[in-house]
């Protein structure tokens, strides 16, 4: 696959704290009208959803201001529930660059994307050198800063577990705020997005054991 089997325009959903990367699956909850009619939309055709984050999480604004940098996803799954939502599984094809956000009538916004700046997104991933040294840092902060948070793992399934789904699956399901998220998604290459994962996980368990509270946001 190259960027131009990928839609040039696509709907995004933006959403504060959610992260998609390429790969990586992120199953969605989709209920309000607007978002049921983009799902409608994509499932009609190329069923790629951009997802995106805005830059004030918190923001009342109609149309808040989005990040620079989103994950394009395909919807691979799908289930319409008896009281009319969706539940999908986004699974991440390619980040991409807003070139543009375009001036539309339908409820949910659309952008040109530029796939450009990331088309390595889209060729078999190859671990760095350097990718499993960092596993050696990872590992020991994840496993106390898993404790910390009173959450069980598999380490056994951790330790098995290629580089690239290990790691991207952390980024997305660690709870970490919003600029944070963002910083793993727009990390260039796998071996930055493990050293920003580490960094993360270290300066919340230094902050834990300094304040005794660990912090997630």
């Amino acid at each position: 696959m190259s960027s131009r089997d990928l839609p040039a325009i696509i709907p995004v959903f933006p959403l504060s704290g959610a992260l998609l990367l390429p790969r990586g699956r992120l199953p969605l909850n989709i209920f309000e009208p607007r978002y049921l009619a983009m799902v409608r939309a994509a499932l009609a055709a190329e069923r790629v959803i951009g997802m995106i984050q805005p830059q004030d999480g918190d923001s009342r604004a109609k149309v808040p201001l989005l990040y620079g940098t989103g994950c394009a996803g395909r919807i691979t799954a799908f289930t319409e529930t008896d009281d009319g939502r969706f539940l999908i599984t986004l699974t991440g094809v390619s980040r991409f660059r807003v070139a543009e956000e375009l001036s539309c009538v339908t409820p949910y916004r659309q952008v040109a994307a530029d796939y450009a700046p990331f088309a390595h997104d889209l060729e078999t991933p190859e671990v760095p050198e350097g990718t499993d040294v960092e596993r050696e840092r990872l590992l020991p902060a994840l496993r106390t800063y898993l404790e910390l948070n009173g959450m069980a793992a598999d380490w056994q399934a951790i330790s098995d577990a290629p580089s690239e789904t290990l790691i991207n699956a952390l980024a997305m399901i660690c709870p970490f705020g919003p600029s944070e998220k963002q910083a793993l998604l727009e990390a260039p290459g796998l071996d930055d997005r493990a050293r920003v994962m580490t960094a993360l996980i270290q300066m919340a368990v230094a902050q834990s054991n300094t304040s005794g509270d660990l912090p997630l946001h």
